[in-house]
């Protein structure tokens, strides 16, 4: 381990010390057992499910949810915060079959789904931004960045809550991206015993099991394990997957005011790898969406993750806690893949490339905070005062064969023949690449009266990358500082209604090298946003509009001259409108719904990259909305609902500017629950009811990702 990574645990340490040392055992105090952050919701077990953090009101779990607490690091209302923000609930992700992050990302507005190499980790955008091409996009785990790596395909088993907020956050977070953030809360250990098993079966031989138990070891200690299990085939010819997901937890109580947690989240999946369908010459559907392009004979790609979080909590009195966090994660992606290179003369021979990837990444986190409380001249503050170290290592060794005249490695896309030889691999890619960065911020929340609010922040972030190319024996190194301010205000004309504007800068490091081994300046950006918050007298009806513009510059692209490096695509612009509606229309009708218009182009381009050529796979409108009917079959409780989901055309191309879109498309869910008893409940699904052909994503006419035909899905849940 480094000095720097030494130094940082010992802060952590440090800051830990005096409360360890007032340790001692006590009764079990239910409503201490979570986080100050998370302490505005509450748990309901009416239905033997375990739901821990939901809000209740009037007796019912809801689709909404009162606070973003885990990403923003305050306990305050929404309709408070000069932020467009929306939290996917628990009961949200049941009712609608989300057992991923991307289907859940899919609920709300402005998020597109991207090209996610060949289907090996999550890829979206959010207001027409996608982050790094070089990863995954970004996301959080409890307020920790969790998405750097290989981290494959994210499982919500240990997911309780998925909070989106939109807009930058690096004034708390440092990089990221300015069209928002996604912060997942995990599962927390309880001090009451429960256990809950999910025995789910659907299309494509799918089977899927998932645990969910916790409860108390002692009046101090309590434990919580969430595992999932899963296996199937795919309406892709050749497609198949096995995946498994376990997250132990464990949670120590020191005392009535001082906490320990440490979480572990470890993961491996196995599927082929696959670009997809081909369109020739811009045009879709002249082979079937089920046609694999790639050689069975490759076998399938292993993604391997593995992240450990321990975090700290004492309060000092009743209105300062000091909290600390620690975190590690590693991650890799193994195995070979044959991808398409380019279409023949003829439109039915496809030129296919080979590759063998190797990579790494570790992911070292440590920060320690101080929140309160106080009063200043009669005017009410809640701040947070921040330090953070981060320490990212990325190894990558890629073998890969070009086709060549004399040995195409084809394949007839409409008489496909497997089994072809490529030549033998060489070696394209071997890289070493050390980032590590250490950051002050600060927030400030301040209630000038009960109609006026500021939310104020700034973060100073120092940065260092080194890039070593082992292929060429060469070391790129570069040294980066950003200071990240934000500030918003909120203005509440009435209990039910709230305006706010906001503005914010942002900065994210560019990983890797160009093609001529120079390191990338970090991206910059530049935000700014009006919007209007509402909710019933009720306080079971929310909904919130929000108008953006935000600029970007030094955006990473991949180069189309060459697939393994990146180039800069000059300046960006995003803007547009977003809607979300949530919550109960009526005592036993409950709603979810998103809307957005996004116009995202390029406003300084090149010559690949033109300038006013739209964003690829972001549709100017999209549109999503889940209604969800409680009823009673019986005398059992039931459920009925009915999901729509509109995307609108897009470009299809992210490395060069064409006219090559993908068509838009509209798909229907149907969704059913019946409660057998107190222990046990039914559901059912079925999506893409009827069987639309759609293109969820593209990367160019070469490399199509066809969206999935009909599924259905049953699931018998068992809950003690």
């Amino acid at each position: 381990m480094k000095s720097s990574t030494n130094n940082a645990f010992a802060l952590l340490l440090i800051s830990l010390y005096p409360a360890l040392a007032m340790a001692q055992a006590t009764n079990d105090i239910q409503s201490k057992i979570q986080p100050k952050a998370q302490s505005d919701t509450a748990s309901s077990e009416a239905d033997n499910d375990i739901k821990p953090q939901q809000v209740k009101i009037q007796g019912q779990t809801q689709y909404r949810q009162l606070s973003v607490a885990g990403a923003t690091k305050t306990d305050s209302l929404l309709i408070d915060l000069p932020i467009s923000a929306r939290v996917l609930s628990a009961e949200l992700l049941r009712d609608t079959g989300a057992n991923t992050l991307r289907d859940a990302l899919d609920l709300s507005s402005g998020i597109q789904r991207q090209s996610n190499l060949g289907g090996l980790w999550d890829s979206y955008a959010m207001r027409g931004f996608t982050g790094d091409p070089n990863f995954g996009s970004d996301y959080m785990v409890n307020g920790v960045n969790s998405s750097r790596g290989y981290n494959g395909v994210r499982d919500n088993a240990n997911t309780y809550a998925i909070e989106v907020l939109k807009g930058p956050a690096s004034a708390l977070y440092g990089r990221g991206e300015p069209g928002g953030t996604i912060n997942i809360l995990t599962k927390k250990p309880r001090f009451d015993s429960t256990f809950q098993m999910d025995f789910q079966l659907g299309s494509f031989q799918e089977k899927r099991i998932a645990l969910d138990l916790t409860g108390p070891l002692n009046e101090q200690f309590a434990y919580r394990l969430n595992l999932a299990r899963e296996s199937s085939d795919s309406s892709r010819d050749y497609l198949n997957s096995d995946k498994l997901f376990i997250a132990p937890s464990m949670l120590w109580r020191i005392n009535d005011h001082t906490t320990l947690s440490y979480e572990i989240e470890a993961s491996k999946q196995k599927s082929p790898f696959d670009r997809g369908v081909v369109a020739i010459k811009g045009q879709l559907g002249a082979i079937p969406n089920s046609r694999f392009l790639g050689e069975p004979g490759d076998g399938r790609m292993q993604v391997k993750s593995l992240g450990h979080q321990v975090f700290f909590q004492h309060d000092l009195n009743s209105n300062w806690v000091l909290q600390s966090g620690l975190s590690y994660r590693d991650s890799e992606i193994q195995g070979y893949s044959t991808e398409a290179s380019g279409l023949q003369a003829d439109n039915e021979n496809l030129r296919r490339q080979r590759r063998y990837r190797d990579f790494s990444a570790s992911d070292r986190s440590a920060r320690i905070e101080l929140a309160g409380k106080h009063t200043i001249a009669g005017i009410q503050h809640q701040s947070l005062f921040g330090i953070e170290h981060v320490q990212f290592a990325d190894e990558r060794v890629q073998l890969r064969r070009n086709p060549s005249n004399s040995n195409p490695y084809s394949i007839n896309i409409f008489r496909p023949v497997y089994g072809k030889q490529a030549d033998p691999l060489a070696l394209s890619i071997n890289t070493k690449e050390n980032q590590e960065a250490n950051a002050l911020y600060f927030q400030d929340q301040i209630d000038w009266n009960a109609q006026w609010k500021t939310l104020l922040g700034m973060r100073i972030d120092r940065y260092q990358q080194a890039i070593e190319n082992r292929r060429t024996a060469t070391l790129n190194q570069q040294s980066l500082q950003s200071n990240s301010p934000r500030v918003g205000v909120v203005y509440q004309s009435s209990p039910s209604l709230a305006f706010y504007l906001s503005a914010a800068k942002g900065f994210r490091p560019n990983s890797g090298v160009s093609i001529d081994n120079t390191a990338f300046r970090a991206e910059q950006s530049h935000s700014y946003e009006l919007g209007m918050k509402w909710e019933n007298a009720q306080k079971n009806l929310t909904s919130t509009i929000a108008v953006f513009n935000i600029d970007k510059k030094n955006v990473l692209t991949t180069n189309p001259i060459n697939t393994d490096f990146s180039v800069t695509a000059g300046e960006l612009n995003s803007k547009g409108l977003e809607l979300d509606l949530e919550g109960e229309i009526n005592k036993n009708l409950r709603v979810a719904a998103a809307y957005a218009y996004t116009d995202a182009k390029v406003s300084r381009g090149d010559n690949l990259i033109l300038t006013g050529s739209r964003f690829p796979n972001v549709p100017r409108h999209s549109a999503n909305v889940v209604l969800k009917q409680n009823l009673q079959i019986a005398g059992h409780a039931s459920g009925l609902g009915l999901g729509i989901q509109y995307i609108g055309e897009r470009y299809g191309d992210v490395a060069v500017s064409s006219q090559f879109m993908l068509p838009g498309y509209t798909t229907v869910k149907l969704l059913a629950d019946y409660r057998i008893n107190p222990q046990m409940q039914l559901n059912f699904q079925v999506n893409n009811l009827f069987n639309r052909q759609y293109y969820a994503s593209a990367y160019s006419q070469l490399w199509v990702q066809p969206g999935s035909e009909r599924q259905m899905h049953l699931n018998l849940r068992v809950s003690f």
